[in-house]
């Protein structure tokens, strides 16, 4: 579903409340307390207060089971959802959604906040944006099947008083694992030492994979013997790119379309919230070729997702870092 779809199916809060129901409860509305289904919606019309506050028309749901503590109870379609907490009508969100997974090499918050008329709300624009990479996620995904792996470092440049300086090393290693013809795996590592890949390798990558293929930095043939031993083939990248099948080009384009948009789209991104760039590069590329159900299945995550609330974002550590404590 691109854009112009969205807008066009989405126009009003009504519109949007109905599919974000068919999303929740394909099998009819339950209770989101006990789960029974007797559940009987009420619709409330716009009215103004004595104060003069306007309260816009609301559909609610009331638990009809009776005998059940939840008896009377009342929800929205939103309740429990991420989008409960937000002061966001559904249709921006839907927009704002259409606009990140449609986007090859993403789009930043400042250039969602232009499109939805948010400009003097940048704060909020980029929140958003984060509990849609939040749900943009592969879950446990293992890959099998011919392998590449490689890592890349992305860093800007960091200024030297004098040249006798050392330069500063930081956690900006990227971890990359593609099937070849599949799906792929983007993490973030906290250095490219055996042991902080070997785990990773070890939990991405399936123990009947045919073959593996990397260059030849030292980390790799130590890290894959124990549970890859003769699966694993190299390329000396100092003498070509490529013999035949053996090759890491696939995983390489891969880190191409990441640096291109991490570089040309947001400018910077903190190494703290590297991992949710990652995760949705990733889940943004894994479907490729179903480009029609990439709205529909954000939607579900998000309505069925745990919230990431805003003073998690803030001060949490690196978010998905491998071999760093959090």
């Amino acid at each position: 579903m691109n854009l112009i779809n969205v807008v066009s199916k989405f126009k009003t809060e009504d519109e949007c409340i109905d599919h974000l129901i068919a999303m929740r409860w394909p099998l009819g509305v339950c209770c989101i307390k006990c789960g029974g289904l007797t559940v009987k919606e009420m619709r409330i019309a716009a009215s103004k207060r004595k104060n003069g506050k306007f309260i816009p028309a609301r559909r609610l749901f009331r638990c009809m089971n009776e005998g059940e503590k939840c008896f009377g109870y009342q929800f929205t379609a939103k309740a429990g959802t991420i989008f409960d907490s937000s002061h966001l009508p559904l249709h921006k969100w839907f927009m704002a959604i259409g606009l990140i997974v449609e986007g090859k090499k993403g789009v930043s918050a400042k250039q969602i906040a232009r499109h939805l008329g948010l400009e003097k709300s940048y704060k909020t624009v980029w929140y958003l944006c984060h509990r849609i990479r939040e749900a943009m996620q592969d879950g446990d995904l293992i890959l099998s099947g011919e392998v590449e792996a490689d890592t890349t470092r992305i860093q800007g440049k960091v200024k030297r008083r004098n040249w006798r300086e050392r330069k500063p090393r930081s956690n900006d290693c990227v971890m990359g694992m593609i099937e070849r013809g599949g799906k792929l795996r983007l993490i973030p590592v906290a250095d490219e030492k055996i042991t902080i890949l070997q785990p990773v390798l070890e939990k991405h990558i399936s123990p009947d994979v045919e073959t593996i293929y990397t260059d030849e930095h030292v980390s790799y043939p130590i890290a894959l013997r124990p549970k890859f031993g003769g699966k694993h083939k190299t390329i000396n990248h100092s003498r070509t790119y490529g013999i035949g099948p053996i090759h890491t080009n696939t995983i390489e384009n891969a880190f191409s379309l990441l640096k291109r948009g991490l570089y040309g789209t947001f400018h910077k991104v903190s190494v703290k919230h590297l991992g949710r760039y990652c995760n949705e590069f990733s889940y943004r590329f894994n479907r490729r070729d179903d480009q029609a159900n990439l709205f529909n299945s954000t939607v579900k995550n998000l309505v069925r997702g745990k919230a990431l609330r805003f003073k998690a974002l803030i001060s949490e550590e690196k978010t998905g870092l491998s071999g760093v404590s959090q």
